[in-house]
């Protein structure tokens, strides 16, 4: 299983580098659109749609994504995207995580599902934002993310007694959560301190959020957007939990589905385009 795992990781990041820094504009549009397509399909069969209808609905999604955001001009309207998707995500979903979900039958649970593919799409948008200024700084910034699960894990294994969200996810602790908080801060700190001797580190979100703003406004928006990644994972988890799913698919040997790799990524990268319209 960790060698499936592994392998799959080294294809994925292998295939992500040589599409972004290939420069082709096509090929990276189509890994956006397929990845944009098997997030909408794994997200609604959690919702409760299966087979031909969750293929029609994520085929439709996909259609018209591409159609808004690659034939017009769809992007002229990525902060209001991003700004929906953050209203989103604090005023709906947060509190979820503390008042449960509606149940999988009836209109709360449609409704559910059109708002959760709206913070998809805005996830999508985000990614499109930030590459357009350098996948460098679109890689900086879902690195967050990633350093924050990493540190999450090893925390946790090491320190975890006290649990995060149990009636959600039991595996998850409060020492993990802080772990990778903290494994965050500390890789940014080092980032932006070596990044005047570094030019490929200088165009970093991290980077690039602190000459901007300073350290201070740097480290809170950095914590934020920690505390983001965590939100987005423990809702997927409660999604798949009310579902009966262990994973959102099995596209990816070892790791799951594509939502199960991007969870955390859907509120965070919203915030982060945000915040980097700013700088």
């Amino acid at each position: 299983m960790l060698k499936t795992r592994i392998i799959t990781a080294v294809v994925l990041l292998v295939v992500l580098l040589a599409v972004l820094f290939s420069g082709s504009q096509i090929a990276i549009q189509a890994l956006v659109a397929l990845a944009f397509g098997a997030t909408v399909w794994e997200a609604f069969r959690l919702f409760k749609y299966r087979g031909p209808v969750a293929i029609g609905i994520a085929l439709v999604w996909t259609a018209a994504f591409a159609y808004t955001f690659y034939v017009h001009d769809g992007l002229a309207q990525a902060r209001f995207w991003c700004a929906l998707a953050a209203a989103i995500w604090l005023l709906r979903f947060l509190p979820s995580l503390k008042l449960g979900l509606p149940p999988l039958e009836g209109f709360g649970n449609t409704l559910l599902s059109m708002v959760y593919a709206v913070t998809l799409v805005s996830c999508f948008v985000a990614i499109l934002v930030l590459l357009g200024r350098s996948a460098v700084y679109l890689l900086s910034s879902m690195a967050i993310v990633w350093v924050a699960d990493i540190g999450a894990y090893f925390s946790g294994k090491a320190f975890g007694k006290r649990k995060l969200a149990p009636s959600i996810s039991p595996g998850k602790s409060w020492e993990g959560a802080i772990g990778g908080w903290i494994a965050v801060l500390v890789l940014s700190a080092v980032t932006i301190l070596a990044a005047p001797g570094v030019p490929l580190l200088q165009d970093t979100f991290a980077v690039r959020m602190q000459a901007q703003l300073g350290w201070g406004t740097a480290l809170a928006a950095l914590t934020v957007i920690v505390i983001a990644s965590v939100v987005g994972d423990l809702f997927e988890s409660q999604l798949k939990r009310r579902a009966g799913f262990k994973d959102s698919s099995s596209l990816l040997p070892g790791h799951g589905g594509v939502l199960d790799r991007v969870d955390a990524l859907v509120p965070v990268l919203p915030i982060v385009a945000l915040i980097g319209g700013w700088l």
